[in-house]
Parts: C-alpha cells; sequence; structure tokens
C-alpha cells in the first residue's frame, strides 16, 4: 500500500470542513496524497473538488430510523455502494480510510474491513449518529469529540473509544476582525457586528426571525446574514462568494454562502446567533464568539443539536433559544440582554475558548500518521 488516506463523509458541510481540517493537518506529517469519496448527490463532491481534491463517488443509501417508499428504493443502492467501494478502494490501494460520518460512509468503511484497509471514523457530536454506530464495530479507532460520547457505545467497544474533540480548519483560527470589518464595508462604523448562521443549507427559521427583526437590529447593530445555498453555488477556497452577495439594505450584509471571507467576519462578530451543529459549535469555541444557539428540534433531527447545544451552553459559552418556540420578540430581548453586558460577554468567550481545548485536526492527523508508518514521528514527538 502507498501513503495515500481516503477520507469519506457527506451529506452535510458539518461531515466535509472537518474532513478537510485533518486534510490541512496530515500535510504537517508529510501525508499529502489525499482522495475523498462521498456520495454524487451531496455537497462534499462540489466542496471537494472546489479544493482540489479527487472526488469518486459512490452510491448512497440514507439510513432512517423510519419506514417510507424512500427507504425501501434506498436499500437497493447499499449494496451498490458497497461494491463500489471495494472497486474503488482497490484501485486507490490507501494506506488508511478515514470517515467523517454520514451514511455514504456505511458501504465504504465495510469495503475498507473487507480488504484490511486500517479505518478511522470519527463523530462530531456528543452522541454518535446511526452511521457511527454501524461503522464502530467495523473499524480500529472510533475518534468522538467529548468524553461523555464514550458513554454511547457498547462496553466492549470502549476500548477503542478516543476523545479527539472536533478538528477545526486553520482558517477559523486565523480569522482577523479588521480584515472582517473591512469586507463587510464598515469603515468607522463602531456598532457591534451580529452575526446570523443558518448552515450550509440554511434555516429557515433563523430566515424568518431575522426578517421579522431586522429593522430593530439594524438601529444598534450591523448585520451578517448567511441565508443558506439558494440554487447557488458553492466558491473555491481561494475566492470571495461576492457574487452571492444580497446587500439589501445599510447595516444589513446577507449572502447564501461566505467562503475564505467567513474566518474574518467571525472574528469581527460580537455575537453569534445560530443552529448548533457540532461544527458551528466548534467552530465558535476555537475563536471564543458568543452565541445564542437556536438548536434544530426533534421536529427535524433526533435530537443530537440539542444535546449538542446543552452541553455548550453548561460551559457559559453560550445561551439557547428553544426552536419553534423563539418570537422575535424574544430573539431580540435576548441580543440585547447580552450585547448590552459587556461582562457577560467577556464570560461567555473565555468559556468557549476553555470549552475547545487542543488543537483536534492535528492530534488525529498525529494518529493517522502513527497508523500509516507504523511507529512514532521522526523525533518521537508531535
Amino acid at each position: 500500500m502507498g501513503h495515500v488516506v481516503a477520507i469519506t463523509g457527506g451529506g452535510t458541510g458539518g461531515h466535509v470542513f472537518p474532513g478537510l481540517a485533518v486534510i490541512e493537518a496530515l500535510r504537517d506529517y508529510g501525508i499529502t496524497d489525499v482522495c475523498w469519496i462521498g456520495s454524487a448527490r451531496g455537497v462534499e463532491r462540489e466542496i471537494a473538488e472546489s479544493w482540489n481534491i479527487p472526488f469518486y463517488a459512490v452510491p448512497a443509501g440514507k439510513l432512517r430510523r423510519y419506514f417510507s417508499l424512500h427507504t425501501f428504493l434506498d436499500a437497493f443502492r447499499v449494496p451498490a455502494g458497497f461494491l463500489m467501494a471495494l472497486y474503488r478502494l482497490r484501485k486507490i490501494s490507501p494506506a488508511l480510510v478515514f470517515s467523517k460520518g454520514g451514511y455514504v460512509t456505511v458501504p465504504v468503511v465495510a469495503a475498507a474491513r473487507v480488504l484490511g484497509i486500517p479505518c478511522y471514523t470519527h463523530d462530531s457530536d456528543l452522541d454518535p449518529g446511526l452511521a457511527t454506530k454501524l461503522n464502530s464495530r467495523m473499524v480500529d479507532r472510533v475518534l468522538v469529540a467529548y468524553e461523555k460520547s464514550k458513554d454511547y457505545f457498547a462496553p466492549g467497544l470502549k476500548a477503542k473509544v478516543l476523545v479527539t474533540g472536533n478538528p477545526v480548519r486553520k482558517a477559523i483560527s486565523a480569522g482577523d476582525a479588521s480584515r472582517g470589518r473591512q469586507f463587510l464595508g464598515l469603515g468607522a462604523d463602531e456598532r457591534p457586528v451580529l452575526l446570523f448562521l443558518g448552515g450550509s443549507l440554511g434555516a429557515t427559521e433563523i430566515n424568518d426571525l431575522v426578517s421579522g427583526a431586522l429593522s430593530r437590529l439594524r438601529e444598534r447593530c450591523c448585520v451578517v446574514h448567511q441565508t443558506g445555498r439558494q440554487g447557488g453555488r458553492l466558491d473555491k477556497p481561494e475566492s470571495h462568494s461576492e457574487d452571492a452577495s444580497e446587500q439589501s439594505a445599510p447595516s444589513y450584509y446577507a449572502a447564501p454562502f461566505f467562503s475564505s471571507e467567513y474566518p474574518d467576519i467571525l472574528a469581527a462578530a460580537d455575537l453569534v446567533v445560530c443552529r448548533a451543529g457540532a461544527g458551528t459549535v466548534w467552530e465558535l469555541a476555537v475563536t471564543g464568539t458568543p452565541a445564542l444557539l437556536i438548536p434544530l428540534g426533534l421536529q427535524g433531527s433526533r435530537g443530537d443539536q440539542i444535546r449538542n447545544a446543552e452541553l455548550y451552553a453548561d460551559s457559559g459559552a453560550a445561551r439557547i433559544l428553544p426552536s419553534g418556540k423563539t418570537t422575535v420578540e424574544t430573539l431580540v430581548a435576548e441580543i440585547w440582554r447580552v450585547l448590552d453586558d459587556p461582562e457577560q460577554l467577556q464570560r461567555m468567550s473565555a468559556a468557549a475558548r476553555t470549552f475547545a481545548g487542543p488543537d483536534s485536526a492535528d492530534l488525529i492527523a498525529y494518529m493517522i500518521s502513527c497508523q500509516i508508518y507504523g511507529t512514532l514521528a521522526a523525533d518521537g514527538e508531535r
């Protein structure tokens, strides 16, 4: 086998961007030959190709905990995905497969197991998703974000469960507030920056709240709004998404998706209002950005965002607003309550940075390099 590392994962940006962080960190250990295996229908193809990462598609059936006609149809895609993954992995001959989550990973991990290829899987949420639970029995190591995550695995599996935190791209921690304010065209405007994030696919609830509260918020803040993809394209990392911007009013900047400017905008933000996806929460922690979290409720998820939000809020880094019950009036009042208390903002920022801990991407890359080379780094240290 060569020293190729095959990354698999997809479905949402939350399953892709942490994988990119690991790829960045692998370069520090001399591992530059990587590829991505994912679904042709997911966001992963576009993101991987925009980063010049070779991409290979496999059929993937969505794993559902309920019955639907799609479940029946997807049942045929699972064995097709397994056979295609076998074919891809034989041709690529990777030294290791790293799974970052999503239903597309299951046939890839199963194929790696059959071929005897070492495989690690990582789950960003407090409690593992169904794909991780299935993969955990086939991989060499299960990497999780939190110490409490270990409790969700069977006793016989706990020996291979390791806590690594969540990998975050280097660009996130390198964000510059002054560049962010310049990008937003704030000039000498010293009002606080209020950033609304809906994830790569957007969040209708958050968008509706922004629409209702915007006139009041603009009186005291510069409002920045990531609305989600609405038929737009993902820009390459080196290019700004200015073509997607929707500067619709003074003190309001909106775009479907932020690309290379996102770390600078995040650094400039005084307060973020967002969902509680694991990747987003960890980016807030790394940058020390206070947040109001509106986690996706049980009507649209398995409740993982609720548990992510509760754990993060318990640290003092954020406050929670319940999905489906938060009104425009409640949101505005909570925003003023936080922004009008500078000491609280400082406490929330300090709690966030403590929550993040060591560099997760570097730790994961180090473990992969040790697996591949069969020894520690040349000098015996990271």
